[in-house]
């Protein structure tokens, strides 16, 4: 026993640590992600000036939208090399890119002082950074699942998510701060020269060789090295189209997630602002949020582990489903912080539990040697076409209908996709890769 127990201990430490330094790039992205979101409405007057404050808020949210087409095509180009290189290098790439699109966005001077070339300056920085989300989640995911202990995959994944939330949580605190220390509807206001907005934004910049070093210090995965041949670029390419079933099924699976995430998260201060709610309440809301995100994606994962992926993930579309319209209709009549913050608590479940159980999903569904490349297509899919698109269309939503509990809808909609791929890949009680396998 206590031989087994001493050398037990430091895998146990070394997977903790690399579970750090993988998931640390996931700060970054959402960090950024979040604050775009938050201050769309400052950034909306900064680079895309009309009279109109809804149109220029539908043009930053707009802008935030086409860096996320730029998901699908990071996903097969940086996967590709990720399936072909390595995990550990790959993930240095994507984190050097992202940072780079930071910079550019966080430095660009508005509109006012060099006219268009702002708007086209900042939808470059969301290019680059779409660029390298497309690849980030599905990486990270894929190294996780490879350092997992046996039958624990779902909740070593699950992290990927969880990391997330530090960032989401740590931006709402500046967010709030910066609220509460300089009152005021605008974050146009400058401090030394320097716009409000930007300073989170310049957090972001000063933080960037912090992760760097922890991602330098990654190791490659066992399960990675022990591969007898890895795939060419153009192998990897023919798999992907080769299991393009597949990557539309686990598309599908991820809408749940992207869709419900981005409501409360990066739409949530548009949203709160919309039913007249003060900046802070909403930040503080989301703070919250951030914090059950991160407890319910383990939780998710672990459940997973023990009562398989298909009960969980239907389970809670399902009732994501039945109660996204009633619960937004309920908040909408009479907003109040209470009543927000009840609501958003309830998504964060749906999303913590059923992120924590989808990542494990999209893992396991995905051939092995390809891994990397058709995880990253699937999620890139469903964060370009659904997740990162909810800001915009929710806000088209309100505008088109007068409901401000029409958003329900586009997520209902993301709950049936869900529904409908999760019993699709699990029928007859094994997954469509395990069925098509058999087959051949």
């Amino acid at each position: 026993m206590a031989q087994s127990g001493t050398s037990d201990t430091p895998q146990i430490k070394s997977r903790i640590g690399a579970i750090l330094r993988a998931t640390s790039g996931n700060f970054l992205e959402q960090f950024d992600f979040f604050l775009f979101g938050f201050y769309a409405s400052a950034i909306a007057k900064a680079f895309f000036p009309s009279e109109n404050e809804t149109a220029a808020l539908l043009n930053a949210f707009g802008v935030f939208w086409l860096g996320a087409l730029m998901r699908p095509v990071g996903a097969i180009v940086l996967g590709s090399y990720i399936d072909r290189i390595g995990r550990r290098k790959g993930l240095i790439v994507t984190l050097a890119l992202m940072a780079l699109g930071t910079v550019v966005i966080t430095i660009c001077p508005s509109y006012a002082a060099i006219g268009i070339a702002a708007p086209i300056i900042v939808l470059i920085g969301r290019l680059i950074q779409g660029f390298s989300a497309g690849v980030e989640l599905g990486g990270v995911s894929v190294y996780l699942s490879e350092i997992a202990t046996p039958g624990n995959r779902g909740f070593y994944t699950s992290f990927q998510s969880s990391s997330q939330q530090v960032a989401i949580f740590v931006a709402a605190i500046i967010g709030f701060i910066l609220s509460e220390a300089m009152p005021g509807d605008t974050f146009l206001d400058s401090i030394g020269g320097i716009a409000k907005w930007r300073i989170p934004f310049l957090v972001g910049c000063i933080i960037i060789p912090v992760i760097f070093f922890l991602r330098r210090t990654l190791e490659e995965t066992p399960e990675f090295l022990k591969m007898k041949k890895h795939p060419t670029a153009n192998e990897v390419f023919a798999s992907a189209i080769a299991n393009w079933r597949i990557v539309v099924l686990g598309m599908m699976i991820a809408v749940l997630t992207t869709t419900t995430f981005y409501f409360i998260t990066v739409y949530a201060p548009g949203f709160g602002k919309e039913l007249k709610l003060s900046a802070s309440d909403t930040l503080l809301v989301t703070l919250l949020v951030a914090v059950t995100n991160f407890i319910w994606n383990p939780v998710g994962g672990a459940v997973s582990d023990r009562l398989g992926r298909k009960p969980v993930l239907v389970t809670i579309a399902t009732l994501s489903f039945l109660t996204a319209y009633p619960a937004l209709h309920w908040l909408a009549a009479a907003p109040t912080f209470g009543k927000l913050l009840a609501v958003q608590m309830m998504f964060s479940f749906y999303f913590g539990v059923y992120s924590g159980t989808m990542l494990g999903c999209l893992v396991e569904i995905v051939p092995a040697h390809v891994r990397t490349t058709c995880f990253s297509i699937a999620f890139a899919l469903a964060a370009a076409l659904f997740g990162t698109f909810t800001p915009y269309i929710s806000t088209q939503l309100i505008k088109w209908t007068g409901d401000r509990a029409s958003p329900a809808c586009w997520l209902m909609f993301g709950a049936a996709l869900s529904i409908i791929a999760a019993l699709t890949v699990y029928r007859g009680g094994r997954t469509i890769e395990t069925r098509e396998a058999v087959t051949a």
